[in-house]
Protein backbone atom coordinates (compact mmCIF):
# COMPACT_ATOMS: atom_id res chain seq x y z
CA UNK A 1 0.00 0.00 0.00
CA UNK A 2 0.75 3.75 -0.19
CA UNK A 3 -0.19 6.68 0.86
CA UNK A 4 -2.62 9.05 -1.39
CA UNK A 5 -2.62 13.06 -0.50
CA UNK A 6 -5.07 14.77 -3.00
CA UNK A 7 -3.29 17.96 -4.64
CA UNK A 8 -5.24 20.49 -3.08
CA UNK A 9 -4.64 19.14 -0.05
CA UNK A 10 -1.81 20.94 2.45
CA UNK A 11 0.50 18.14 4.48
CA UNK A 12 2.97 20.64 6.23
CA UNK A 13 6.80 19.22 7.21
CA UNK A 14 7.19 16.60 10.22
CA UNK A 15 3.55 15.31 9.77
CA UNK A 16 3.58 11.27 9.80
CA UNK A 17 0.96 9.57 7.40
CA UNK A 18 1.05 5.87 8.02
CA UNK A 19 0.96 3.09 5.25
CA UNK A 20 -2.45 3.05 3.39
CA UNK A 21 -3.74 6.35 4.87
CA UNK A 22 -5.72 8.79 2.20
CA UNK A 23 -5.98 12.59 2.44
CA UNK A 24 -8.49 13.92 0.35
CA UNK A 25 -9.14 17.61 -0.73
CA UNK A 26 -8.51 21.02 0.68
CA UNK A 27 -7.44 19.21 3.85
CA UNK A 28 -4.93 20.28 6.03
CA UNK A 29 -2.83 18.43 8.54
CA UNK A 30 -0.21 20.88 10.95
CA UNK A 31 3.25 19.74 11.78
CA UNK A 32 4.19 17.28 13.56
CA UNK A 33 1.19 15.48 13.63
CA UNK A 34 1.22 11.71 13.21
CA UNK A 35 -1.34 8.92 11.45
CA UNK A 36 -0.78 6.00 11.72
CA UNK A 37 -1.74 2.83 9.04
CA UNK A 38 -5.39 2.83 7.18
CA UNK A 39 -6.71 6.18 7.96
CA UNK A 40 -9.13 8.63 5.93
CA UNK A 41 -8.81 12.42 6.25
CA UNK A 42 -12.22 13.55 4.66
CA UNK A 43 -11.98 16.67 2.23
CA UNK A 44 -11.58 20.00 4.34
CA UNK A 45 -11.15 18.75 7.71
CA UNK A 46 -8.09 20.42 9.76
CA UNK A 47 -6.14 18.93 12.04
CA UNK A 48 -3.69 20.85 14.27
CA UNK A 49 -0.40 20.71 14.92
CA UNK A 50 0.65 17.64 17.65
CA UNK A 51 -2.37 15.75 17.24
CA UNK A 52 -1.74 11.67 17.53
CA UNK A 53 -4.27 9.69 15.42
CA UNK A 54 -4.06 5.42 15.81
CA UNK A 55 -4.45 3.16 13.07
CA UNK A 56 -7.55 2.68 10.53
CA UNK A 57 -9.13 6.13 12.00
CA UNK A 58 -11.87 7.65 9.78
CA UNK A 59 -12.24 11.31 9.78
CA UNK A 60 -15.15 12.84 8.20
CA UNK A 61 -15.02 16.26 6.03
CA UNK A 62 -15.22 19.33 7.51
CA UNK A 63 -13.89 18.26 11.19
CA UNK A 64 -11.95 20.27 13.61
CA UNK A 65 -9.33 18.39 15.29
CA UNK A 66 -7.18 20.82 17.46
CA UNK A 67 -4.23 20.39 19.46
CA UNK A 68 -4.19 18.30 22.11
CA UNK A 69 -6.64 15.61 20.93
CA UNK A 70 -5.53 11.88 20.72
CA UNK A 71 -7.48 9.81 18.83
CA UNK A 72 -6.74 5.55 19.16
CA UNK A 73 -7.24 3.45 16.59
CA UNK A 74 -11.02 2.38 15.19
CA UNK A 75 -12.02 5.89 15.69
CA UNK A 76 -14.42 7.23 13.69
CA UNK A 77 -15.23 11.22 13.75
CA UNK A 78 -17.74 11.76 11.29
CA UNK A 79 -18.64 15.12 9.21
CA UNK A 80 -18.81 18.79 11.28
CA UNK A 81 -17.40 17.73 14.30
CA UNK A 82 -15.45 20.50 16.44
CA UNK A 83 -12.69 19.66 19.09
CA UNK A 84 -11.98 22.24 21.61
CA UNK A 85 -9.12 22.77 24.10
CA UNK A 86 -9.78 25.86 25.74
CA UNK A 87 -12.54 26.64 28.27
CA UNK A 88 -12.09 30.13 28.70
CA UNK A 89 -10.72 31.25 25.19
CA UNK A 90 -9.24 35.01 24.22
CA UNK A 91 -8.14 36.13 20.78
CA UNK A 92 -6.09 38.94 23.03
CA UNK A 93 -4.62 40.11 25.62
CA UNK A 94 -6.61 41.88 28.13
CA UNK A 95 -5.65 45.61 27.04
CA UNK A 96 -6.24 44.05 23.53
CA UNK A 97 -3.00 45.11 22.17
CA UNK A 98 -1.67 41.76 20.93
CA UNK A 99 -2.76 38.49 19.70
CA UNK A 100 -2.18 35.30 21.88
CA UNK A 101 -0.26 32.69 20.10
CA UNK A 102 -1.94 29.01 19.01
CA UNK A 103 0.93 27.33 21.06
CA UNK A 104 0.02 25.20 24.06
CA UNK A 105 0.27 26.48 27.72
CA UNK A 106 -1.28 26.09 30.70
CA UNK A 107 -4.57 26.39 29.70
CA UNK A 108 -4.86 23.69 26.73
CA UNK A 109 -6.73 21.06 28.02
CA UNK A 110 -6.32 17.29 26.67
CA UNK A 111 -9.54 15.10 25.17
CA UNK A 112 -8.80 11.44 24.49
CA UNK A 113 -11.13 9.21 21.87
CA UNK A 114 -10.34 5.77 22.82
CA UNK A 115 -10.39 2.93 20.28
CA UNK A 116 -13.53 1.95 18.51
CA UNK A 117 -15.60 5.29 19.25
CA UNK A 118 -17.60 6.63 17.03
CA UNK A 119 -18.44 10.49 17.16
CA UNK A 120 -21.63 11.35 15.08
CA UNK A 121 -21.90 14.26 12.58
CA UNK A 122 -21.66 18.24 13.71
CA UNK A 123 -21.20 17.47 17.33
CA UNK A 124 -18.75 19.90 19.30
CA UNK A 125 -16.80 17.81 21.58
CA UNK A 126 -14.96 19.81 25.35
CA UNK A 127 -11.90 19.35 26.63
CA UNK A 128 -10.27 17.76 29.95
CA UNK A 129 -12.03 14.26 28.83
CA UNK A 130 -12.26 11.08 27.46
CA UNK A 131 -14.79 9.30 25.37
CA UNK A 132 -14.22 5.58 26.37
CA UNK A 133 -14.06 2.54 24.55
CA UNK A 134 -16.42 1.47 21.43
CA UNK A 135 -18.72 4.30 22.98
CA UNK A 136 -21.07 6.08 20.57
CA UNK A 137 -22.23 9.99 20.52
CA UNK A 138 -25.02 10.54 19.02
CA UNK A 139 -25.36 13.45 15.82
CA UNK A 140 -25.26 16.90 17.02
CA UNK A 141 -24.25 16.55 20.36
CA UNK A 142 -22.39 18.46 22.92
CA UNK A 143 -19.93 16.72 24.88
CA UNK A 144 -19.42 18.41 28.20
CA UNK A 145 -17.88 15.38 30.80
CA UNK A 146 -16.67 11.94 29.86
CA UNK A 147 -18.48 9.18 28.31
CA UNK A 148 -17.77 5.84 29.67
CA UNK A 149 -16.59 2.88 27.60
CA UNK A 150 -19.49 0.92 25.24
CA UNK A 151 -22.16 3.83 26.20
CA UNK A 152 -24.61 5.84 24.09
CA UNK A 153 -24.65 9.60 24.37
CA UNK A 154 -26.14 12.29 22.63
CA UNK A 155 -28.08 15.63 23.72
CA UNK A 156 -26.92 18.79 24.56
CA UNK A 157 -25.02 18.55 27.09
CA UNK A 158 -24.99 15.00 26.00
CA UNK A 159 -26.30 12.49 28.95
CA UNK A 160 -25.56 8.52 29.10
CA UNK A 161 -28.97 6.98 27.50
CA UNK A 162 -27.81 3.29 27.10
CA UNK A 163 -25.22 0.59 25.86
CA UNK A 164 -23.91 -0.22 22.83
CA UNK A 165 -22.06 -3.15 21.46
CA UNK A 166 -18.69 -3.34 19.55
CA UNK A 167 -20.46 -3.55 16.39
CA UNK A 168 -22.92 -0.49 16.90
CA UNK A 169 -25.57 -2.13 17.54
CA UNK A 170 -27.97 -0.71 20.83
CA UNK A 171 -27.46 -3.31 23.22
CA UNK A 172 -29.94 -1.64 25.62
CA UNK A 173 -31.56 1.60 27.19
CA UNK A 174 -31.45 2.73 30.77
CA UNK A 175 -34.68 3.50 32.66
CA UNK A 176 -33.80 7.00 32.76
CA UNK A 177 -30.90 9.13 31.78
CA UNK A 178 -28.59 8.45 34.27
CA UNK A 179 -27.30 4.56 34.42
CA UNK A 180 -29.99 2.11 35.95
CA UNK A 181 -29.01 0.58 39.03
CA UNK A 182 -28.96 -3.09 37.77
CA UNK A 183 -26.76 -5.92 36.94
CA UNK A 184 -26.78 -8.57 34.36
CA UNK A 185 -25.42 -9.66 31.10
CA UNK A 186 -26.48 -8.72 27.59
CA UNK A 187 -26.22 -10.39 24.09
CA UNK A 188 -25.80 -8.35 21.17
CA UNK A 189 -28.88 -9.13 18.99
CA UNK A 190 -26.77 -8.96 15.89
CA UNK A 191 -23.52 -10.36 16.45
CA UNK A 192 -23.45 -12.55 19.31
CA UNK A 193 -21.31 -10.63 21.57
CA UNK A 194 -21.75 -10.65 25.28
CA UNK A 195 -21.49 -7.73 27.97
CA UNK A 196 -21.75 -8.14 31.68
CA UNK A 197 -23.62 -4.81 32.83
CA UNK A 198 -23.51 -3.32 36.35
CA UNK A 199 -24.50 -0.16 37.75
CA UNK A 200 -23.64 1.49 33.91
CA UNK A 201 -19.97 0.04 33.97
CA UNK A 202 -19.93 -2.19 30.77
CA UNK A 203 -17.68 -5.40 30.87
CA UNK A 204 -17.12 -7.42 27.79
CA UNK A 205 -17.39 -11.24 28.25
CA UNK A 206 -16.73 -12.35 24.65
CA UNK A 207 -14.24 -9.76 23.21
CA UNK A 208 -13.64 -11.17 20.02
CA UNK A 209 -9.94 -11.93 19.10
CA UNK A 210 -8.77 -12.25 22.18
CA UNK A 211 -8.84 -8.67 22.73
CA UNK A 212 -8.87 -7.41 26.88
CA UNK A 213 -9.98 -4.75 28.27
CA UNK A 214 -7.79 -2.30 29.61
Amino acid sequence: MSVRVHPTAIVEDGVTLGDGSSVWDSAHIRRDTRLGEGCIVGGKSYIAYGVTIGNRVKINAFAYICNGVTLEDGVMISAGTIFTNDRFPRAATPDLKALYTSDPDEHTLPTLVREGATIGARCVIGNDLSIGRFAMVGMGSVVTKSVPDFHLAYGSPARSVGCVCRCGQPLLRFATTEAASFAKPVACEVCGLTYQIQDGTVTELTPPGGHTQS
